[in-house]
């Protein structure tokens, strides 16, 4: 006999003597408090047809869809190990918390790491370590090439890329507020400069989408007088053209309707609550030497600050191509943001996060490879991003040739965020990634914001405490010698090895043989 045979057998008994107890004992009839919602659910079970298991196991084939519900917690509070959680797991978010709120961040007995893995990776440290009152810098890297008539002091770490609108209001506030009291920029991500970027008077980095949110005229396309009044602002420091982002390269940004309310549609210029889907491209150029001119466009008219763009490298040539016009149009950009297929994102199809786009260690290694190729390295400084979380991560990027390193969930962290993996459907437990009035308000700014600069400190010490322990005075001396990567049991390489340098302007000596 089948579940559901049982389920109408016991129910018809049950029914029947709940009806008969009910009459010989009149009390009794307070049991269907109990048993009727069960009866019930179990009818509907029966008599629906879109889930097989439910029909079958009336009531019990529910239970099912429960534990699927809170597989997430199940896995992350109880059986996942330390090092073993993903996207992010509990060693690094319990190092995030612990820096955030400025608590002791050490760790007992010995690493939890197998450090016989393939893929394992350290640092070379020195005999003649440095202390800190012997290192001789500053944390910070100034962008701005010939073009850039107003350069801009960065911190070694900054808020990558995250819009209003995909987080919240109080979460936009709290990294602002952090940013201004850490001094370290906050990228505001494509979804335009909103009154919550303003408040605190944080350094920006405005981000420019494919959807001109915040510049774009009525059908969508790049309007020059807005974009003008916004990047003349005195809190925006820095221009950044989003070319592609790591989790969804090719791919334009999504907003679900469900997180476009009116006050995020008026930011953007779009209607409220439909789905927000950019275009995969921009429609402000259509080729390398246009990039360029939309460069010069966008310096021109911010006054000429810093402007640079962001991109997951895919194919290869057609950044050679990017290359290519920097030398012939003698325009360059003043940084170049490098994400990793590894980035993170509110909502992004499965298939665009786990395989496309290069991850950040091979995309770093070949941009910086090929921009000094063609002699133009001199003149950019590199941002990387993607899953940078520790002072380790940072000396990786800068090893494989970035100038300071970005990062968005650790600093999500930083103000709340648990990795409940609900950022695309805005149930948001902690108030960070949801338009949610009932959520957002358990996120307290004050404190968050606290947090947050907290945390941008900490692992800058961390950091600074790593390259001493290298016998480095300076994030300048760090390259590719200095890491080393397990390749096997038996065979350990370092990244000079792995990714090997190649001669300034060998790519345009190259170049010029081909047209010659």
């Amino acid at each position: 006999m089948r579940g559901r045979e049982i389920f109408i057998l016991i129910a018809v008994i049950t029914t029947a003597g709940i009806a008969a107890l009910s009459m010989l004992w009149p009390p009794f009839i307070w049991s269907t408090v109990l048993f009727g919602p069960i009866i019930f659910l179990g009818v509907i079970d029966v008599l629906q047809k879109k889930s097989a298991i439910r029909n079958n196991f009336p009531v019990l084939g529910r239970i099912r869809y429960l534990l699927e519900a809170i597989r997430p917690e199940i896995m992350q509070y109880f059986v996942e190990t330390d090092t073993e959680g993903t996207p992010i797991n509990r060693m690094f978010r319990s190092l995030v918390y612990q820096r955030a709120k400025a608590v002791t961040d050490t760790t007992p007995f010995g690493t939890k790491v197998d450090v016989y893995r393939v893929g394992y990776e350290w640092i070379e440290h020195s005999m003649y370590a440095y202390g800190h009152e012997n290192l001789d810098f500053s944390p910070r890297v100034m962008v701005g090439g010939p073009g850039c008539t107003v350069p801009y002091s960065a911190s070694l770490l900054n808020i990558s890329a995250m819009s209003f609108g995909s987080l919240s209001k109080n979460a936009v506030l709290a990294l602002n507020k952090g940013a201004k009291k850490g001094d370290f920029a906050h990228n505001t991500g494509e979804g335009g400069i909103s009154p919550y970027h303003l408040e605190y008077g944080g350094d920006l980095i405005w981000q420019i989408g494919t959807g001109y949110f915040g510049c774009r005229t009525d059908d969508g396309h790049f309007d020059q007088d807005k974009y003008a009044e916004k990047a003349l602002l005195d809190t925006v420091k820095m221009i950044e053209i989003k070319l592609s982002q790591g989790a969804k390269p090719g791919h334009g940004g999504i907003l679900p309707a469900i997180k476009n309310t009116k006050e995020i549609a008026a930011i953007r210029g779009v209607e409220p609550y439909t789905d927000v889907n950019s275009p995969p491209t921009h429609s402000a150029f259509s080729s390398a030497t246009g990039l360029m001119d939309f460069i010069k466009l966008l310096r021109d008219k911010s006054g000429g600050k810093p402007v640079g763009f962001k991109l997951c490298v895919g194919k290869k040539e057609e950044f050679e191509e990017l290359c290519s016009a920097m030398v012939s149009t003698g325009i360059k950009p003043d940084f170049i943001a490098v994400d990793g297929g590894e980035g993170g994102t509110g909502a992004a199809p499965v298939e665009f996060s786990n395989s496309l786009g290069a991850p950040l260690k091979d995309g770093l290694a070949f941009v910086h490879n090929t921009l000094e190729g063609f002699d133009v390295r001199k003149d950019i400084k590199i941002i990387a991003s993607g899953k940078v979380i520790s002072g380790f991560h940072i000396a990786r990027a800068i090893a494989l040739g970035a100038d300071m390193v970005s990062c968005a969930r650790a600093m999500m962290m930083a103000v709340g965020c648990i990795q409940a993996l609900q950022c695309n459907v805005n149930t948001c437990p902690t108030g960070v990634a949801t338009q949610d009035k009932s959520l957002i308000k358990g996120l307290d700014v004050k404190s968050k914001g606290d947090r947050v600069a907290n945390f941008h400190r900490n692992t800058l010490d961390s950091f600074v405490e790593l390259i001493a322990a290298a016998g480095l005075k300076s994030p300048n001396e760090l390259n590719r010698m200095h890491i080393n990567s397990r390749i096997s049991m038996e065979s350990v390489a370092t990244y000079e090895k792995i990714y090997p340098y190649i001669p300034t302007g060998s790519l345009l000596q190259e170049s010029v043989a081909e047209n010659g």
